[in-house]
């Protein structure tokens, strides 16, 4: 696409929302619109590189430069700051280019300003240039960044009741017809990340003056504008800016060179771009993968999740270089990453092994909340970090009471939903974590109770206060009053906890059971019959008269099953009656058991041990297996049959 092209079509469609940017803020008073020839008022993208003067002049005045038009109502000014915003800004203020910048008593100046209120103290001292306009509003947003909250409200209110500031975005208007590009970028971006309000006049000013110069901005003002963008509301005159911001990157698209401004434009043109467009990008990427950083790789696998674009050539090359790389990436980039995995439904035995060890080794280099959170990230990915569990166990069982209560039920959710078989100390552990429960009892919710028994449950482990707490009265009315959504999750819960307390037959103080109406309406059935596994089971059992076949078998009004085959055990003496042997056939999915094992998850964990108390054989076969006739002919055969001689199998998860 040319750049006339470009520029044509933002005319059009920056002309089709004229007539709502002149109504969206008080960019001009109402006399100065009517002053105004209709050919000026129009946004132009004409690549000129002069303001029109009545953009800088009209707005000069004795009021305050954030302000708007009171008739649109309140607007709050909130916050925003993403990673990229924030790398960009303090790679300006920390490198400003040009010696001359670097060498002005000003910009020394600035470098030891701490706060908004410092830099416009100092702001009172100068009459700032365009370039230094631009750093000042930068050091602003870069000095309170890294505050806490508490202390950056105080900051910004001071700095909005600092009568210098209005005279910094009095200069800012001033001087948006002289500004570089760049400088133009950046100011817009530090004015939004500091909280002015987008439908001010300042802010309306330097959009159109960005939708002006937009086709002279090189990949590094692309990259700051998009920042930008990605944080703003959603307006006529935002809209029709990223619309133009896209044609323009889609035409210079060949000349980017610089990674972190493609991963900066791949973020904005984000999950509404074409497919084809998705594929340019790719192979734009793949282009550039040799300089790829690794900042890059971790920065580019959050982009594509940002974007919603899942490329397993990119995805696999960024997990390789990251896996190399492990040691000394910080926590928010290790979590960051993990985040992106699941979001683009992306899985990497190799780094997700390497990254689980690589928190084991150094586990007290982290704090306990940095590694709850990494576990609940591997909990949601299926992942089983079998060595941080075992130690993390280990720090639990010598300091149980450490444990915050949110801490305490994400790690009963990990433990119970990845089946941790912890081959030392599991009695010590879950004692542990019983003595951190009953400490919080009296302050949990009823539906905390109810997950921690759930999960306590699934563990096999069956403390009585915790017990006896959900069981309660005033316990069972409030989960009965809850919504109607969390109902049938709830059902399914206290159906496990009735089961474990029937079948597993815990020892307790006195005898405790689930009130009928808690487990809900029984519903017959499961799933629809799996045609594959069936005729599967017919022909292997197809020579065998003495053995009967049941399909769909549910039992306990709860497990599914999806076949239970009844044969005769060999008699060991000719005294002996006749006994019959059941076994349960199960077809699961990859999700059931952890990714890149064998091991069942919680669910099926608890599944096949109450299978077992029941009298059952499970025989387990996935997904994955059906889909090769003469494997799954053979595995069957080798665990129904084991008399019979066959060739070793394993499940294929």
């Amino acid at each position: 696409m040319s750049l006339w092209v470009t520029q044509a079509v933002m005319r059009r469609s920056l002309r089709s929302c004229v007539y709502s940017v002149k109504h969206c803020s008080s960019i001009v008073t109402v006399s100065d619109m009517k002053s105004c020839s209709s050919k000026q008022q129009l946004v132009h993208i004409d690549g000129t590189r002069q303001i029109h003067p009545w953009r800088v002049t009209t707005f000069i005045g004795l009021v305050r430069f954030h302000s708007r038009d009171s008739s649109l109502g309140p607007e709050k000014a909130e916050l925003v700051s993403t990673p990229v915003a924030g790398s960009l800004v303090l790679e300006e203020v920390q490198s400003p280019s040009g010696q001359r910048q670097r060498r002005s008593p000003f910009f020394e100046h600035l470098q030891h300003c701490g706060s908004p209120s410092d830099v416009l103290n100092l702001r009172q001292q100068y009459k700032p240039s365009p370039r230094q306009i631009s750093n000042c509003l930068t050091h602003m947003w870069a000095s309170i960044k890294k505050m806490s909250d508490e202390q950056r409200r105080c900051e910004l209110q001071l700095m909005f009741e600092h009568p210098a500031f209005d005279q910094l975005l009095q200069d800012a208007m001033a001087a948006v017809g002289s500004m570089r590009n760049e400088d133009l970028a950046y100011c817009l971006l530090a004015m939004v990340n500091l909280g002015v309000p987008q439908r001010s006049r300042v802010v309306q000013l330097y959009l159109r003056a960005c939708q002006e110069m937009l086709n002279d901005f090189d990949e590094k003002s692309l990259s700051i504008l998009a920042s930008c963008l990605e944080q703003m509301v959603n307006t006529p005159i935002v809209d029709a800016l990223k619309q133009g911001l896209r044609l323009v990157v889609e035409a210079s698209l060949p000349r980017i060179k610089n990674v972190l401004a493609l991963q900066t434009v791949m973020r904005l043109l984000g999950k509404d771009m074409s497919l084809d467009v998705k594929r340019k990008l790719e192979r734009k990427a793949l282009s550039m993968t040799e300089q790829f950083t690794l900042p890059n790789t971790q920065y580019l696998i959050s982009t594509m999740a940002k974007m919603g674009f899942y490329s397993k050539s990119l995805l696999d090359i960024c997990s390789q270089r990251i896996t190399e790389n492990l040691h000394g990436i910080p926590f928010n980039r290790l979590l960051t990453l993990l985040l992106s995995f699941r979001e683009l439904h992306y899985k990497d035995f190799a780094l997700l092994t390497g990254i689980s060890d690589y928190i084991a080794s150094t586990l007290d280099t982290w704090t306990q909340k940095e590694v709850v959170l990494f576990l609940s990230v591997f909990e949601s990915l299926a992942f089983c970090p079998a060595a941080l569990m075992a130690m993390f166990s280990e720090k639990i069982i010598a300091n149980p009471g450490a444990l915050s209560l949110q801490d305490l039920l994400c790690v009963l959710k990990v433990y119970s939903s990845l089946n941790s078989c912890l081959q030392h100390d599991r009695e010590r552990f879950l004692q542990s974590l019983s003595q951190a429960l009953d400490f919080y009892l009296p302050r949990m919710s009823g539906y905390e109770v109810l997950k921690a028994c759930y999960c306590l449950c699934l563990l096999g482990h069956f403390p009585s206060m915790p017990l006896e707490k959900l069981l309660q009265g005033t316990t069972l009315e409030m989960l009965s009053s809850r919504a109607v959504k969390y109902l049938r999750k709830q059902e399914q819960m206290f159906q496990t906890v009735h089961l474990c307390l029937h079948l597993d037959q815990p020892v307790l103080p006195r005898p405790l059971s689930v009130p009928a109406p808690m487990l809900g309406e029984v519903r017959c059935g499961g799933p629809p019959a799996n045609q594959r596994l069936s005729q599967l089971l017919q022909r292997v059992l197809s020579d065998q008269a003495n053995v009967v076949l049941q399909e769909m078998v549910v039992v306990e009004n709860l497990y599914f099953i999806d076949g239970v085959i009844s044969k005769p055990v060999a008699k060991q003496a000719s005294s002996e009656e006749t006994q019959a042997q059941r076994l349960a056939v199960l077809c699961l999915a990859p999700s059931a058991f952890c990714f890149g094992t064998s091991q069942p998850r919680g669910p099926l964990a608890v599944k096949l041990r109450h299978l077992k108390i029941l009298g059952y054989n499970p025989i387990m076969i996935t997904e994955h297996d059906l889909k090769s006739e003469e494997k799954a002919a053979q595995l069957l055969t080798a665990q129904i049959f084991p008399e019979r001689p066959a060739p070793s199998m394993t499940i294929s998860i």
